[in-house]
This record gives structure tokens, sequence and C-alpha cells, in this order.
């Protein structure tokens, strides 16, 4: 137990602050020596490590739509900062805005990224918080669950492995993808469990499913993100107006706390959120969520497969429902 201290101790003293402030060309020791990529940056940070970026618009390429802000686990990257701050707590994500964005190349959404951030193996000390992810166009041809095809704004990578990041405080809008459109859960094979605390989607559209989230738990694998304070608006897509879960011999459990759906639409079902498939092992846990005029399907809200099921949750203050 002592070795175990010593040794937490040591990581503790070897983490470092990596500064990013726009068309800087510095080291990224401190925000006077800050240096202008978060590509670069992320490339030498370590678990433990954190990233702060101040106000601005970063992209993770030029010209590469395959190129993603790779966020290696153990490692936080913050934004909100005007480049002066000195503790956490003196940033302020509203009034600086920083961005990642999609738009590369040519000006319009057609050579955009496919994903703007990538996470694989990423625990619960990997965390992203206090940004605006817009632009990305994850519209590729290559098979189901292809980065290239899925999560325009954030693609999660569980598949054969596991993968828990934590994202919070963050925008999600104007992002397209053919399943999830914002973001992709991937649990295939392997197992995503990621946690979103007080995200906002708006606007996002999926050529397939899940407006802006598609939850994948198939192959045996296990999808079971959790969101807590976030909202839903105007996000599109054919099953899943908002979000959309599938699995068929895995699980599929998607956790909803004080969450609000409006004025999301699904082109067949689930104007709010779908789930497909499942063999009574997609479960939808809902605590204190609002909708309205999600369409179709606005009386039930939430539209589940003969094979899924919900358990039991609680509507705006209401009673709980079977």
């Amino acid at each position: 137990m002592l070795c175990t201290l010593i040794l937490s101790l040591c990581v503790q003293m070897e983490a470092k602050i990596i500064y990013v402030t726009q068309n800087a060309t510095g080291s990224g020791s401190s925000w006077s020596d800050a240096t202008g990529s978060i590509f670069n940056a992320l490339s030498v940070a370590e678990a433990g490590d954190q990233v702060w970026v101040s106000k601005g618009v970063y992209a993770p390429a030029v010209s590469d739509r395959n190129a993603s802000f790779t966020i290696p686990a153990g490692v936080k990257v913050y934004g909100g900062f005007d480049g002066t701050e000195e503790s956490l707590e003196q940033r302020d994500v509203t009034q600086y805005i920083t961005v990642l964005t999609g738009e590369i190349g040519k000006a319009g959404i057609a050579d955009n990224s496919f994903t703007i951030v990538y996470f694989e193996k990423a625990d619960n000390e990997t965390i992203l918080d206090g940004f605006t992810l817009t632009a990305g166009n994850a519209n590729g041809e290559l098979e189901e669950g292809h980065p290239s095809r899925c999560g325009g704004a954030i693609y999660i990578n569980g598949e054969n492995s596991v993968s828990s990041p934590i994202v919070a405080n963050c925008i999600f809008e104007g992002n397209f993808g053919r399943d999830g459109a914002a973001v992709y859960n991937n649990g295939r094979s392997g197992e995503s469990q990621p946690i979103f605390i007080n995200c906002n989607f708006k606007n996002n559209e999926a050529g397939l499913d899940g407006g802006a989230v598609y939850n994948d738990g198939r192959l045996g694998g296990k999808s079971i993100p959790t969101f807590t304070d976030c909202y839903f608006e105007r996000n599109m897509g054919t099953y899943g107006g908002a979000i959309c879960n599938a699995t068929e011999s895995g699980v599929c459990n998607l956790i909803l706390n004080n969450c609000t759906f409006v004025e999301n639409a699904a082109y067949l079902r689930g104007g709010a959120v779908f789930s497909l498939n499942g063999d009574e092992r997609c479960f939808l846990e809902m605590s204190d969520c609002q909708f309205q005029n999600n369409f179709p399907d606005d009386q039930n809200m939430i539209f589940t497969s003969a094979s899924s099921r919900s358990v039991a949750y609680k509507i705006a203050g209401g009673t709980d429902k079977p």
C-alpha cells in the first residue's frame, strides 16, 4: 500500500498543464509560451496531464478528413479560457467560446473532418470540458460503425476494449453523420460507458439514425451512456430524432437524468428516442425528463421495438410510469 501511495504521488507531481492559444508558436509550458496547436499538445500529453485551451477556433487538420483530436487516456482537456487564468475555477466557458470545428479545406461541409474528437480505451479520468463542437461531417461510405460515417463531432471507441470518458459543458451544433450525427458510442464486442454532463445538442442531422447520438451495443457488446442535465433541440434522424439505441445479443442501456427534448424529429419513429432490437437487453432509465413537440410519437416520446423495453422512469416531476 505504501508503494502504491508513493507511486501515485510521483505521478501527480509529474503531471503538467499544456497551454494552447490560437496562432501561438511556443512550447505550451505557460500562457506566455503557449502552443497554437491542440493536436501538438495532445501528442505529448500523458495520463494525468491537463490541456488548457483559450478562446478561438481550432481544427484537427488543414485538409486531412481522417484526422481527429485524439485524446489519450487519462488526459483532461479544458476550454473556456481567455489566456490569463491560473486555475480552472477562473475560466468562463460561456464568455470565452472555444470551438473545435470540422471546417477544413474548402468552405462548406462537403470536405470537412469525418469526426472532430476521438476517444479510444479512455478511462473516466479522461475529460473533454468546455467546448463547442461543430461542422463535423461523417458522411463516409465504409462499413457500419466506422468513424468516417459515424459521430461527426465525437467518436467513442469501446470496440474490443472499454471506453468511459467524461464530456461536460459542451455544445454540439450543426454536425452530420450517417449514424450519430454528433456522437457515436461504439460498444461493439466491447464496452462504451461515457458520461455527458450539462451538454447541449442542437441542429444536428443524421443521414440514417440518431440525429444527435447513436448508442451501439451490438455484436455482444455494451453501450451504457449516461446523460445528466443535457438539452436536445431540433436534431433529426430517420430513427431516433435525438437518440438511437441499438443492440442484438449485447446490452444497450441509456440513462437520462434531468434532460430536455424539444422539437426533435424522426422521419420514421422515435421523435426523441428510439430503441431497436435487444432481445430484452435494451433498457431506458429516465428521471425528471421533459419532452416538448417532438415528432412523431410525441405522445409517447419514446419508441421501443417489441424486443426492447423501458424500465420505470419519472417525467418532469410526474409519477413513475412503466
